[in-house]
Formats: C-alpha cells, structure tokens, sequence
C-alpha cells in the first residue's frame, strides 16, 4: 500500500490534473450567485478558523526563520488576525464584483444576415505556482473562481502548513454550495520534480501564472509546456525631474521602498535629475533610515557615507526584496528614460514631477505595465486599481499585461446565429 504522506508521484498530479479539468466544466456554467456564494461562504470559513490558520502559519515562520531566511522573506510569508481578516475581505471584495463570463465584448450583424456576437467565456483551469505568501492561495482562488475558472494552486515548501489549511476551508465552502470540491486543488509535492511535472500538465492546465522570484521564472521558461504569463521581476524605478516637488518625491520614494520592501511593486532604484540632486539626495539619505544605499560615484558623493558605490554593473538590474536601493543621477529626462529602458523590468516605473510636458513623455516613452505620475509604485496592484484582487502582475504583453483581475482570467469566443445559411 501507498505510503499516504508520501508526495504525490507523476501519475497522480496528471489525476489531479484531470479532476480540476472536469471540475471547471462544471463551474464554467455555474451562476454568479453561487459562485458569490461560495466566495462569501469561504471568507467566513477564513475567519473562522483564523486559530488554526496562525497555527499551521507559525510553523512555516518558525521553519523559515530557523533556515535563516531574510527579514522581508518572512514578511511575506507571516499571518496576522488582521492579515487573515485581510484575505476574507479580499474575497469578499472579489464576490462585489460584476461577473464578467457572458459579458458581450461586441456584436454585429453581416450583409447576408449572420449575427455575431464576441462573448467573455472562463479559461477553464489556470494554475498558480507560488512562494512563500500564503494569502496568494485564498487571492488566486477567488479571482478563478468568479471568473468561472477551477484554481489549481501549488504553492511553496515554505508556505505548506498554512496553504493546506487555508486551501481546506476554500474547498470546504465549495462543496457547501454545492460545486465539484476540486473546482479548487492545492498541490501537495513541493519538491522540483514536483514543479517541473506541473508545469507540463498539458490537457489539464488552461493558463499557468507563476508568481515568484526570477529563479522560478527561469524554471517556467526552461520547462513549462503549457500556457503561461510571466508575473515577473518589479525593478522598479522612481525618477526625480528637474520640476519636482521635492516634498512629494521624498515621501513617495519613502513609501515605495519602504512601506513594504519585500514585493514586487517596492520601489529598487531611484533617478534624480542633477538640477536637484544636491537637494534631494541629502534628504533622501536621512529619510531612509536602515535603508542600505548604493549608486554611481556622483549619487554615493551626495548621499554620504555608508552608501557604497556600485561596481557590477548587472545591478542596477537587480531586485533587491530588501531594504536596499541604487541611486543615480541623471542629465535630463530622456537619460532618465534610457537608462529604465534598459534596466526596468516592464513592471511600474514612476516619474515625479510638476512639467506636463515632462510627464506627458515619460508616460508615452516608458515601456512599462504601470507608469506612474506623482504616486508610489505600491500602488501597481489589484486591490489598488479596483480589481479586488489580482492573480498576478504580468510583465509580458500577451495576454494580460499589468494587474490580473477577473477579466485577464477569461477569454472570448464567437457566438454565430444563422438562419439556414450556406456559404
């Protein structure tokens, strides 16, 4: 006999894989109400068992803090009341939302009568590959399911306790309203195998969205053989312009580094424009207190030691997920663009000025999913542009760029009505 806590071979993910498929044909048809329901059902399931959930929860932080994980990587992973209270909102912000399977994109009727009409249809299963944040298990459930979709989740070693508590109360609620229990899965076999064979579930898995460091997103391209939109690295860029309110810029760049520093949307480099470097970095340095500084030998000058110059070059491409930021300082605004253009990651990139001119061109010449004016980069995410949630952020342009909320989860297709044509 099968030992049951052994990790679930080859064959059996593909069995997993075929329930979630057969799930999410049952759920593609499922009404709005029972969808909500189920959502509404597994926020009060959440919060009813918040003890349970810190518990499982605490293990995974005692494990990670006695591998030596880094300070903001077990931010990322730690549960608090409030957090758990956090994650049943969001679910309940998810259930507020307009449903957007049946939504008609368009419609048309041809010369010889044929009547067309593009309709917003699930994808049918989309699959999550994680790290370490555990409220991404009841986030990227939430967002599938209303989209009509079966959430196929497997997330980390490292957030395991909490993901199968979390994950029990989310099937829990779907079985209460009656849907297939598998309309949402979690995979258990966190080893590299494990991820490998997941990513190569074709004929199960719709659209894969991995949601991690630049390590997984290695292993995707190197492996994955279905579908997927890359949730990439957020080297993100602050610029400082001639015009700014310095005021402004101090408190943006404050809060974009340091509010949470271990995301993908945290500010990691900053660009101020000579014209007011010799303001501005001074008082950026005093503001960023515990805030290791590097940059080139002109910005280290002005931010005064500890900073430390930057000799790799490869790092003013790098995402630090720590309280870490590279500065320099820039000519003019097209130096301020060239260098984004070619060590952004296409994530968020902010300009901070008060020239429209001047903004007007970093937002027309900056290749990004998000480009900001006078605002944090924090604010690239679902819940701040009124998705309630998001699956992802994606870097790539096909087919989702940006925050993933419920509609990047659909596809369209044709519906055709004829009266007995022949062509």
């Amino acid at each position: 006999m099968a030992d049951p806590a052994a990790p679930p071979t080859a064959a059996s993910l593909a069995e997993l894989g075929r329930r979630v498929k057969a799930a999410s044909r049952v759920l593609a048809t499922a009404s709005s109400a029972t969808k909500d329901a189920v959502l509404l059902a597994a926020a009060d399931l959440l919060v009813d068992r918040a003890d349970a959930i810190l518990a499982a929860n605490a293990e995974d932080v005692a494990r990670a803090e006695g591998q030596g994980t880094p300070g903001p990587l077990v931010d990322r992973l730690r549960l608090s009341p409030a957090r758990i209270e956090g994650m049943a909102g969001g679910l309940r912000q998810v259930a507020g939302l307009a449903d957007p399977v049946g939504e008609v994109v368009d419609g048309w009727v041809r010369p010889n009568g044929l009547r067309l009409r593009r309709v917003r249809v699930p994808l049918g299963v989309v699959a999550v590959i994680y790290e370490s944040r555990p409220n991404v298990t009841s986030d990227a459930a939430a967002l599938c399911l209303k989209a009509g979709n079966a959430a196929f989740l497997r997330g980390s070693a490292a957030a395991i306790s909490s993901n199968l508590v979390i994950a029990a109360a989310l099937r829990d609620a779907v079985e209460k309203e009656g849907l297939p229990v598998d309309c949402v899965a979690l995979v258990e076999d966190t080893s590299r195998a494990g991820a490998v064979d997941f990513m190569r579930l074709r004929g199960s898995i719709d659209l894969l969205v991995p949601r991690g460091g630049r390590s997984l997103i290695e292993a995707i391209v190197e492996h994955a053989t279905v579908p997927y939109v890359i949730d990439g690295d957020g080297n993100c860029h602050v610029y400082v312009d001639a015009s700014a309110d310095l005021d402004a810029a101090l408190a943006i760049l404050v809060n974009g580094k340091t509010q949470r520093p271990g995301v993908c949307n945290a500010t990691e480099a900053l660009l101020v424009h000579r014209d007011v470097a010799s303001s501005f970095l001074p008082r950026a340095a005093a503001a960023l207190e515990g805030v290791e500084l590097r940059g080139d030998a002109e910005a280290v000058a002005l931010l005064g030691p500890p900073a430390a110059e930057i000799d790799d070059y490869a790092e003013w491409g790098r995402e630090y997920l720590d309280l870490v930021l590279k500065a320099r300082v820039v000519g003019s605004l097209g130096e301020a663009v060239e260098h984004i253009t070619r060590f952004g990651s296409g994530h968020t990139e902010a300009i901070v000025t008060r020239d429209l001119a001047s903004a007007a061109r970093f937002q027309r010449e900056v290749d990004a999913a998000a480009v900001v004016v006078n605002a944090s980069t924090r604010f690239t995410d679902g819940e701040e542009f009124g998705f309630g949630a998001e699956i992802g952020i994606s870097t790539q342009k096909l087919h989702a760029r940006g925050p993933m909320g419920v509609r990047e989860l659909t596809t369209t297709k044709y519906l055709v009505d004829g009266d007995g044509h022949v062509r």
